[in-house]
């Protein structure tokens, strides 16, 4: 099969489809953020899924689904990159995407339950997995080494649907295994990155999912009459997103694009990517969506004592965001502050003052973040 083929589609429906060149600058396109908001709903209903009783299975659950979720969208991610949807087929492709993920999101709550979801999950899974393959396919035929991974996990997760457990979490966990481990065994030549636009990229849908924590302190605050207590939990809570912003976008950002600008290998570039802005964002999202399940328990009775579920979720899920910072400062080799692996630790332990004030573990994760950030920015400002 040549390398660059052009798909035979219908009159109606045919391109002409070219990638972008390698040196061409790629900024970020208005219909890839439409499918960054509708991927955020994934998100929302992951902390949903998260806040329903913070029971250890669910906690489980969430994470199995963002993996799955996440490989797809960094899929996404990677052909946007490489084919610009800048024409009308690959713009409809990727609103046909937008539908699968969609369906994800609608079927994420009940998926592991015993009922249809799981198969809607499913359905959904292989709509997105199919158009990421198609649009790939329009500028080079080695998107097709990735698409025996998606498919069989997509199967796994078929088949999940029509088992019960622990057998049906079992069938995810190894869905899971095999995204993870599937970059391992595939040559990554041939998938060259811009830089700027994998950078931009993600900055982006970290902020949109930053919005998610505030928008969980409006769904914790409902109907309630605002009142003192009520006003400085949500502002203590936007402090605390302010904070994981300032860890990610002072300056760092910035080194990282110029740190895989300095990178000529395509190979190893490739990579860094994939270590930074695939594993390293893992832990960050997931520990931004326990802060959001933590944060809409908390907001409506903020001095109570919080019951354990939730406290661990704000304690591990700043801990989280902590762990990913650090692993993607040194996946690019960025540097950062000695001190990130020790205020994970602290975060963590914070769970125990939960017990006691839900607004005490508030304020103290958000000294501790902000400390961080305040140690990044001056490492930053030095070099």
């Amino acid at each position: 099969m040549p390398e660059n083929i052009g798909m035979r589609l219908p009159r109606w429906f045919a391109e002409r489809s070219a990638p972008a060149a390698p040196e061409e600058e790629l900024r970020v396109s208005t219909v890839e953020l439409f499918l960054d908001l509708v991927f955020v709903f994934t998100v929302t209903q992951l902390t949903a899924l998260l806040a329903r009783d913070f029971s250890p299975a669910d906690a489980l659950r969430a994470v199995l689904a963002f993996v799955l979720i996440w490989w797809i969208y960094g899929g996404y991610c990677w052909v946007t990159n490489h084919v610009p949807p800048v024409r009308t087929t690959r713009r409809v492709l990727l609103f046909t995407g937008m539908g699968g993920f969609l369906v994800i999101a609608l079927a994420l709550p009940k998926a592991f339950g015993d009922g249809p979801d799981g198969v809607w999950f499913a359905v959904g899974y292989l709509v997105v997995v199919l158009v990421h393959t198609f649009l790939y396919l329009q500028a080079s035929s080695r998107a097709l080494r990735l698409l025996p991974g998606n498919l069989g996990a997509t199967a796994l997760v078929f088949a999940a649907a029509y088992v019960d457990e622990p057998w049906r979490t079992g069938l995810w966990v190894l869905a899971v295994a095999v995204l993870i481990v599937s970059p391992y065994f595939i040559k990554q030549e041939g998938f060259p990155l811009h830089p700027g636009h994998i950078v931009e990229r993600h900055g982006l849908l970290v902020i949109i999912v930053l919005g998610e924590s505030i928008v969980a302190i409006g769904i914790g605050a409902g109907d309630l009459p605002l009142t003192a207590d009520l006003v400085a939990a949500a502002v203590l809570g936007l402090a605390l997103a302010a904070t994981f912003w300032w860890m990610y976008f002072s300056d760092e950002a910035e080194r990282a694009e110029h740190a895989l600008l300095r990178i000529a290998d395509p190979v190893r570039r490739t990579r860094l990517v994939l270590a930074g802005y695939f594993y390293a964002h893992i832990p960050m999202l997931l520990g931004v969506v326990g802060v959001a399940a933590g944060l809409k328990k908390l907001v409506a009775h903020p001095f109570d004592p919080l019951y354990p579920g939730p406290a661990i979720a704000l304690g591990a899920g700043v801990s989280l965001f902590l762990v990913g910072e650090l692993l993607f400062g040194r996946a690019l080799a960025l540097g950062g502050s000695p001190l990130r692996s020790a205020a994970a630790v602290l975060a963590l332990a914070s769970a125990g003052l939960g017990l006691v004030s839900g607004m005490a573990q508030l304020a103290v994760l958000v000294l501790i973040a902000g400390g961080v950030a305040a140690l990044q920015r001056s490492h930053a400002a030095r070099l």
